[in-house]
């Protein structure tokens, strides 16, 4: 999403406070109000984030609660925009931003100017880590699949013979033939080579029988 598109969608963001009810959690959410953003404050901490929730501001202090740590660890793709909230700057709390990955923060006492400008910047860094996670999800599944055809083909090459254009040939019109996927295929084949302990070398080769668990 450009950043033209955040700033369009900012009144839309459903914005939670998670911070003890002090002035300053009154004067963010007074702040969060005036950008347009629905705000509701949370506190003491609840046993998860409420789904509604699109950006989270997190008070960060010196040490961290058990609580407030469970909360944000969780899958990013399933994580709200997080904004850490710091009333001072030492090493144990900057370890506690790098914590909890915080995508942006603000300091208090809060300024008339900040908040908004920390969420545009927040929301931009959390998307584009969104986008990376499942650039790389996409990147490791592929590898996976590659891996697991490369395993079978090497097993149906060393038990049957078969060069490795054939062994490819025969994985492929299997996937065609039932209808799933190449690496269903090979983990099929791997599964019963495994069952079958043909590539140690200690059996007389035998078919291999496939079963696909497959889509």
């Amino acid at each position: 999403m450009s950043t033209n598109n955040i700033i369009r969608s900012l009144r839309a963001l459903r914005v939670l406070v998670l911070h003890p009810r002090d002035n300053q959690a009154e004067e963010l959410l007074r702040q969060i109000s005036r950008i347009g953003c629905r705000g509701a404050a949370i506190w003491p901490p609840p046993e998860k984030l409420p789904d509604e929730g699109d950006v989270v501001f997190v008070e960060v202090k010196e040490t961290i609660s058990k609580d407030i740590r469970r909360l944000f660890d969780i899958d990013r793709s399933h994580r709200p925009t997080v904004i850490g909230v710091v009333a001072y700057e030492n090493p144990s709390v900057l370890q506690g931003l790098l914590d909890l990955e915080v995508d942006a923060v603000v300091t208090v006492p809060l300024r008339p100017f900040g908040v908004l400008s920390s969420m545009v910047i927040a929301r931009r860094v959390s998307q584009e880590f969104k986008v990376a996670d499942r650039t790389l999800g996409k990147l490791k599944r592929k590898f996976d699949s590659v891996h697991k055809i490369s395993q079978a083909k090497f097993i149906l090459m060393k038990l049957h013979g078969l060069s490795e254009e054939e062994a490819y040939g025969t994985i492929r019109t299997q996937a065609m033939t039932k209808r799933t996927t190449m690496a269903d295929i090979a983990q099929a084949i791997i599964n019963a080579d495994g069952i079958l302990g043909s590539t140690a070398g200690r059996r007389k080769p035998e078919r291999l029988k496939l079963t696909v668990t497959g889509d």
